[in-house]
Parts: C-alpha cells; structure tokens; sequence
C-alpha cells in the first residue's frame, strides 16, 4: 500500500467517525427538552460537519476518495440513545451521558492516530485541533451532565 493510500484509509476512518458524531448530536437535539442543550448539541453538530469537511479536504490532497457516510455502528449508537432516552427516567442526563461516550470513543481514536509519527505536519496540526476541540466538548458535557442530574 503506497503513503498517501495509507495516510487516507486512516482520515477516511476518523471521517466516518465525524460522521457519525455530527448524526448522534442531531438526533440528541430531538431527544432533549432544553433549549440549552439543543443548541449546545447543534454547535457540536457543526462542529463535527466542519471537522468531516477539513478531513475530506485532506484525503482529496492526497488523490483518495473519502467516505460519504457514517458506520453501522453509529447508527446502532444513534439507535440505543434513541430508545435509552425513551424509557429514561433523566432523559437529559442519560444523553449527556451516551454523547460522553462517543466523544470519549472519538478521542481515542485521534490520539491512535497521533500517536503515529510519520505523519505530515498540516494534517498532525488538523488532527491536534481536532482533538482540543472534541476533548474541550468532553469537559462541557460533563458539566452539563452535573447541573441535570
């Protein structure tokens, strides 16, 4: 497998992951009373969108096609907070709590990648952004998930 293959197949996997939190934060929006949470989970929406774009961006540099939609095993994520905050008795906080989860998940993932070296600095420096951005979401979280428990 040549360099740029390689260095694509790995965005492509943190792309689908992008994709899949960008879907689980639309539908945490439906499944939330407060107008707070709603658009706290809208800005993470975006903020996944824009993610999923830069990373496109990149394996499109690198003459490789990106992925175009997210896992099944998002979708089954999707699935299980959909029916969690059906018979949940704190709805909020058990969402709170599933999206915790995912982005737990999605830092995992970008610290996998950073930990190898021999990647180009302009996508490091991407994925480093990324990786502030979703670990500060975390911190938010976890202060929302306390003033609705």
């Amino acid at each position: 497998m040549k360099y740029s293959e390689e260095i694509s197949n790995k965005l492509n996997e943190l792309l689908i992951k992008n994709y899949d939190a960008e879907k689980g934060y639309l539908n945490a929006i439906d499944n939330v009373d407060s107008d707070r949470l709603k658009m706290y989970f809208k800005r993470r929406a975006s903020e996944r969108s824009d993610f999923a774009k830069e990373l496109r961006l990149e394996i499109l540099r690198y003459g490789e096609i990106p992925e175009e939609t997210g896992s099944l095993k998002g979708t089954l994520h999707r699935n299980w907070m959909s029916l969690k905050s059906t018979f949940s008795s704190n709805n909020e906080e058990s969402i709170l709590e599933e999206a915790i989860r995912g982005e737990e998940a999605s830092l995992d993932e970008y610290n996998d990648l950073l930990q190898e070296r021999h990647l180009p600095p302009s996508i490091d420096s991407l994925l480093i952004k990324h990786k502030n951005a979703i670990q500060a979401a975390i911190n938010t979280e976890k202060v929302h998930e306390e003033l609705v428990s």
